[in-house]
């Protein structure tokens, strides 16, 4: 019986989990409200936050699995990318833990982990794997990308941003709108209510599966800016139609990338990851895209499309069965290689 705690501290939540033998048994988040009244993450206060979070979440989640602390054969842990000073905080416990009870290290890129939520499984909940190869439209705040997954440990991305992240556009235009952080999914909440095509943003040309939000960013806060002129009132009384409009075009910008990279590679077996897969719209409109083009669809439950350490415990636990280890000497990284 293969058992791991897994620690994920590289943003503004903590959070750890443990997985047995491939199934997830427990899974704890804290989140930190403190940002909400400065519009973003302020990497200080998160790294601080993590701190006063780690032990009790920690312990919180090996109570909720059922398990002794003595019963854990490895720690896997967020390595990076990531805010520089939350990474610290979880790595330099994990290297503790590890050290104190005579345990491998498990290193994890975040972002293969948003790849392996996929991959989580609950006993007696039905699930199935995607099946190698597969496609991963892998969108949040800080990156999107197209990745050709081959194997758990062979991945090739094949589209990237050149500049802004999706996750990026939603929260920035939520900001122009004057809406809380974290704006993206009442962006997400207020397009429900709108009309999708009563405002037409230009669209980036960048290559047939590379993206760019930086230009259609800048298009939003002029648009609001110049109608704001001549209508104070514009964004209060156009917001839903201006949601709609704005996820639209984001969402479409995604699958005509997604759809170019099937007619480039010929894989149908297709998967979304990463905080942004938790949008409605784009959840919607790849099983439409499924239904029509014959695609096998991979969508993570709401819970695993966050950052959470359940997606490093499952990568850690196939990274353990491949005697994938580091030593007391790894380090957190802000940057790391995207596959």
């Amino acid at each position: 019986m293969i058992t791991i705690l897994a620690i994920e501290s590289s943003c503004d939540d903590t959070s750890a989990a443990v997985i047995q033998d491939g199934f997830l048994l427990s899974n704890v988040t804290a989140n930190q409200d403190v940002h909400k009244k400065y519009g973003g993450v302020v990497p200080e206060l998160a790294s601080r936050a993590h701190q006063a979070n780690i032990v009790p979440v920690v312990h919180t989640a090996i109570h909720n699995a059922k398990i002794s602390i003595n019963d854990i054969d490895a720690i896997a842990f967020t390595r990076g990318p990531g805010l520089l000073g939350s990474l610290l905080v979880g790595v330099s416990f994990a290297k503790g833990f590890a050290l104190a009870k005579n345990i491998p290290l498990i290193e994890v890129n975040h972002l293969q982990g948003h790849i392996a939520a996929l991959f989580l499984k609950e006993k007696n909940i039905p699930h199935t794997d995607p099946e190698f190869p597969f496609l991963t439209l892998l969108v949040s705040g800080g990156h999107t990308q197209i990745i050709l997954v081959k194997s758990f440990f062979e991945k090739q991305v094949i589209g990237t941003t050149i500049d802004d992240a999706a996750g990026e556009a939603f929260d920035k235009t939520a900001k122009i709108l004057g809406l809380p952080y974290p704006g993206g999914p009442l962006i997400d909440k207020y397009a429900k209510q709108g009309n999708p095509e009563r405002f037409k943003f230009s669209r980036p040309k960048v290559g047939k599966t590379n993206f760019s939000f930086s230009g259609l960013k800048t298009a939003i806060l002029y648009f609001i800016r110049d109608e704001s002129a001549q209508n104070p009132n514009f964004v209060k009384e156009n917001l839903y139609d201006i949601c709609a409009s704005v996820q639209f075009t984001i969402v479409d910008i995604l699958i005509e990338k997604l759809k170019n990279a099937v007619i480039q590679t010929g894989i149908t077996e297709i998967a979304v990851a990463g905080g942004v897969s938790a949008n409605s719209g784009l959840r919607n409109r790849l099983r439409a895209e499924a239904a029509e083009n014959n695609w096998t669809l991979h969508i993570p439950d709401f819970e695993f499309t966050t950052d959470n350490a359940a997606m490093i415990a499952v990568t850690g636990y196939y990274k353990f069965l491949n005697k994938d280890f580091a030593g007391q000497g790894v380090s957190a990284e802000a940057r790391m290689k995207d596959n």
